[in-house]
């Protein structure tokens, strides 16, 4: 199978093996009950909450159209709670999420774009100058300070 790159991407040129998905991700908590709240208050859908004794419960959200939930609990994972930091929450409108966001009871920043003139990547306020997808991002935190990053992707790049 060759590869070609393009736009900064792999080009599979030949059919995979085997499909894989990202299925859910762990969020490290440490109050199980305050974490489904603050999910649930964001409007994600509950799929899942079994618990198996006074060591383990697991929990399993999904973001609104995701196809990947999040699982947080107790004895799922031995990560620090607040320690997950950047999973890409992606939207096609970034101002539009944001505002929901903070309807809803996050602390959502500000819209923000990065650039990388001197070498070194920056952080600059306002959304990218050129709205392009995959360019624009905004961020916001669970109450244990999991980090999320909102990102605009309003139009995908091809094969994506």
């Amino acid at each position: 199978m060759g590869t070609a790159k393009q736009d900064g991407a792999t080009k599979v040129e030949a059919e995979p093996t085997m499909a894989m998905n990202i299925e859910a991700v762990v969020m490290p908590v440490a109050d199980v009950d305050r974490a489904l709240s603050f999910y649930q208050g964001l409007g994600w859908r509950l799929d899942a909450d079994f618990e198996a004794g006074p060591e383990f419960r697991i929990v399993q959200l999904t973001p609104p159209g995701s196809g990947c939930s999040i699982q947080f609990g107790r004895g799922v994972t031995s990560a620090a709670a607040g320690s997950s930091q950047g999973t890409y929450l992606v939207v096609k409108d970034l101002d539009q999420a944001r505002a929901r966001l903070i309807s809803q009871g996050a602390k959502v920043s500000e819209v923000f774009h990065r650039v990388y003139e001197t070498g070194t990547q920056e952080q600059v306020n306002g959304p990218h100058p050129h709205g392009l997808s995959y360019q624009s991002y905004a961020t916001f935190s669970d109450p244990d300070g999991n980090g999320w990053l909102l990102q605009e992707v309003r139009e995908r790049q091809p094969g994506r």
